[in-house]
């Protein structure tokens, strides 16, 4: 089947101005919406009609449901900033990249774990039934603990999945193999790989996740604001359970506030940001990479001009006397004064100096980013923007200090006085079948190093101190995760992925990770099946129902349902589901918070009432807080969770681990590739941004076809490049151009726009691989995926993160014929062979 993409007239503009609802039919196309048989099980909900209350990432919703389909979706009433990509939600039921039936690569069908892997991404499938599916499934997972152990099964790969206290995908398939037996897992994230290794050490917790100031305190006590490398407006539209979108009041706030020049607000960003668009205040447009030289001269600038806080470096850190001979130059020779920084980073030194006294001169709150920590040596720039706030000396007073966690979770609205649900748990006390030696391989990876583990079976790597070494990894397991959106320098990982035996997707979308999987299994979405959620993120604002919208598609199946019958073949059904029914757990989920909100005083009704009835619970607001007060108040009874319970400015537990390129202090090492200057910039002289898009969240949403069509240029991922960049090659703006560099190539509809300084574009991560010819390394990418170009390389010896900011592209006008985009429909189903036949080994 053909992607088709409909309503070409939607523009960004439309979609920006208010939330614009349209039909079902109108998004897909009558082929997803009939013969209703085909699709759901026919009881009363297939032909429900009314208004269903939910949520999802983006927020919270009333989907309108007409004789069991849902036409329209609405935001919640209580969300009062809503995001455009609410209406892509529904689509993500209706499109034409649902995995509809249980499926199977044809040459694993023909030949099992001894198939050809290099037909893997070819996207030939035979569809098989659900039995037949789950026992190739159990049959794998025996015949790899029997004969090469765990550390040959990789199922600890999780990412964002869907929202839902029960419908925890990584949960439910890391409760029901670990039944079955142990495995290989993973450690750390993407999103923030090297700076949650590296600020336990120095500021003593992981920072990035956790809740930041208030932000009516910031607005009250703040003289500056600096936000460095973060995009809050863009990326607050997105939480990891159902956003309120509280925070945007208190942007709007600001933005009057900038206006009346009553707070300074400063953009350290060489894009001007939507955020800057939003709230206005004044850019460093600083060369990408280059960070550390900058926050090193502004350093320098308070050493040596006295404007550093000494009373707070003597009683709330430690090392700085050893940091300031590396800053002096007395240590290396090279005195990091902003004259140094400025031939690296592209600020005048007066502006560096003139930011180093901003800073100083009042209360300065630091708002820095995560974009910045994927890229070689990100662990530099998070302990060195602690380090810049440590000699500021606000650090636990309202309004000053740092924070990682800004632009997530709505951050900075005032938390609750509500209670917290648990979640469905990925362990159950009861002893798996298997549990075998690992054989002298790790028990786990570093998450960004797992296709290297796949590659190099036997090597050994440094990892936070420990020596880590790759297993030989012959069966991997997703389950609502998509490696093949999250992981760098795509044609190496086809290469290594041929390596794999036998891979398994659990999934409700054709991702790129089912392309190139051998065993495919439906799933359904969050508004095919019931649960419950908190309300709001770090606000925790109340409880929301989120009960089934519309009937399964097709033949999907709940996850909980997947791994009970799959827990079924080897006698851990009962372990798995605990007794009881799906319901059953939702019920005990809520009564667990309705216990806990007695206690804070918080009356909750009983279930059945809350289910039936309303399906929302608001909680009472709660105080508001300083991140860090408790430490500056009392740094003896509430010391950091560091080894000296201060601020490590030198760390000697990190010294001591003699890592060359992470040692005792931040540092500025050289890129291996970057732009203005540094290495590659000659042969490829655009760094390529891959942020967190604008109009999804990751590669969630990307399959929407509508609210894709509303953001893509000539049908492809946009590519934005600045206007001085795009005159030099002969590029305006609906070009479809080649984004290419030594890794590899993509196809990309160019945006040519002021924003972006020159030797910066950007390709928004999350953009849906969609080879030329599937399976084949090397060939174009036809939609723009931005890892076909990123490098996959390690940040260091202590985080081993991804460096997805690291890479180095050049642009031209694409003047071939163009091809048609491969990644948004579903598999070549190959239906002249007989699925019940095969005769591969199962043993």
């Amino acid at each position: 089947m053909t992607t088709q993409i409909l309503n070409k007239g939607v523009s960004r503009r439309r979609f920006l101005s208010g939330l614009v609802t349209v039909s079902a039919a109108s998004v897909v196309g009558t082929s997803l919406l009939a013969p209703r048989k085909a699709m759901a099980a026919t009881d009363s909900k297939a032909t429900f009609t009314g208004n269903v209350l939910s949520g999802s990432h983006w927020g919270a919703f009333r989907a309108k449901v007409v004789d069991g389909v849902w036409v329209d979706t609405v935001p919640f009433e209580k969300d009062l900033h809503p995001t455009p990509m609410i209406n892509g939600v529904r689509e993500v039921v209706y499109n034409p990249a649902r995995v509809k039936y249980p499926m199977v690569r044809i040459d694993w069908l023909k030949h099992g774990y001894k198939s050809d892997t290099t037909q893997r991404g070819d996207n030939r499938f035979v569809r098989v039934p659900w039995s037949q599916a789950l026992d190739f499934f159990y049959h794998e997972l025996e015949r790899v603990q029997n004969n090469y152990g765990p550390s040959a099964l990789y199922a600890g790969h999780t990412g964002w999945q869907s929202v839902g206290k029960l419908h925890s995908a990584g949960t439910m398939m890391m409760r029901a193999i670990g039944l079955h037996g142990t495995y290989l897992g993973k450690m750390g994230d993407y999103s923030t790989g090297a700076a949650q290794v590296i600020l336990p050490y120095v500021a003593g917790a992981m920072e990035v996740y956790e809740q930041q100031t208030s932000w009516p305190l910031v607005l009250e006590n703040s003289d500056t604001i600096v936000i460095w490398g973060s995009d809050p407006i863009k990326n607050l539209q997105v939480g990891w359970l159902v956003p309120d979108h509280s925070p945007y009041a208190y942007y709007q706030e600001l933005a009057e506030k900038v206006k009346n020049k009553e707070i300074k607000v400063i953009y350290v960003d060489p894009v001007r940001s939507e955020t800057q668009k939003f709230v206005g205040g004044e850019q460093i447009a600083v060369n990408p990479q280059t960070d550390l030289p900058l926050m090193l001269a502004i350093a320098h600038t308070l050493y040596t001009e006295n404007l550093y806080n000494k009373d707070f470096i003597a009683d709330y850190t430690t090392g700085f006397k050893k940091f300031v001979p590396y800053l002096t130059g007395e240590s290396d020779g090279v005195e990091k004064t902003p004259e140094w920084a400025e031939k690296i980073c592209g600020i005048k030194a007066d502006e560096i100096r003139a930011l180093a006294r901003q800073m100083a001169s009042g209360r300065t709150q630091i708002i820095g980013g995560w974009c910045l920590q994927r890229m070689q040596h990100g662990e530099q720039y998070a302990w060195m923007l602690v380090v810049v706030a440590a000699m500021l000396g606000q650090i636990g007073l309202p309004g000053g200090g740092f924070g990682f966690g800004w632009h997530y979770n709505d951050a900075g609205s005032i938390t609750s006085n509500g209670p917290l649900m648990s979640g469905f748990s990925g362990v159950t006390g009861v002893d798996p079948i298997h549990n075998g030696s690992y054989k002298g391989y790790s028990t786990y990876i570093p998450v960004a190093r797992f296709v290297d583990c796949i590659e190099n079976p036997g090597e050994t790597i440094q990892w936070n101190g420990h020596d880590v070494t790759f297993p030989e990894m012959k069966m991997a397991i997703f389950c609502g995760n998509n490696p093949f959106h999250h992981h760098q320098d795509r044609n190496k990982m086809i290469k290594a992925w041929r390596k794999l035996e036998t891979v398994v997707s659990v999934e409700h979308q054709w991702t790129a990770t089912c392309r190139f999987a051998d065993i495919v299994l439906p799933a359904t979405t969050t508004h095919e099946r019931h649960d419950i959620e908190q309300y709001g993120n770090h606000s925790n604002a109340g409880i929301i129902a989120l009960p089934k919208v519309v009937e399964p598609m097709f033949e999907a199946k709940d996850d909980f349902d997947i791994f009970r019958e799959l827990c079924r073949r080897f006698g851990r059904e009962e372990a798995f589901t605990g007794g009881k029914t799906q319901m059953e757990w939702i019920e005990e989920i809520y009564n667990g918070a309705r216990l806990q909100g007695r206690g804070l005083g918080v009356r909750m009704p009983n279930f059945k009432k809350f289910w039936d009835e309303e399906g929302f619970i608001e909680f009472p607001e709660g105080a508001e807080w300083v991140r860090h007060e408790s430490f500056r108040k009392e740094p003896d009874l509430e010391p950091l969770g560091t080894a000296s319970g201060l601020i490590e400015i030198y760390c000697k537990t990190i010294a001591d681990m003699g890592y060359d390129d992470c040692q005792g202090h931040p540092m500025w090492f050289e890129k291996n590739e970057r732009s203005h200057g540094g290495p590659q910039s000659n042969k490829f002289p655009l760094n390529m941004q891959s942020t967190h898009p604008n109009h999804r969240l990751h590669s969630q949403l990307c399959s929407s076809t509508e609210l894709r069509a509303s953001y893509s240029v000539a049908d492809r991922e946009p590519v934005y490049i600045s206007a001085i960049d795009a005159k030099a090659r002969g590029i305006q703006s609906g070009d479809v151009v080649r984004v290419f560099n030594d890794r590899g190539e993509v196809l990309a509809g160019a945006v040519v726009t002021e924003d972006f300084k020159s030797g910066v574009c950007r390709i928004h991560e999350g953009a849906w691989y969609s080879p030329l010819e599937g399976g084949k390394p090397g060939t174009i990418c036809t939609y723009g995926d931005p890892n076909v170009l990123t490098q996959d390389v390690g940040s260091s010896k202590l985080a081993q993160a991804t460096t997805a900011a690291s890479a180095q592209v050049d642009i031209e006008k694409y003047t071939g014929k163009l091809p048609a985009i491969t990644g948004f429909n579903g598999p070549v189903e190959v239906t002249d062979i007989n699925p019940l036949f095969p005769a591969m080994d199962l043993e």
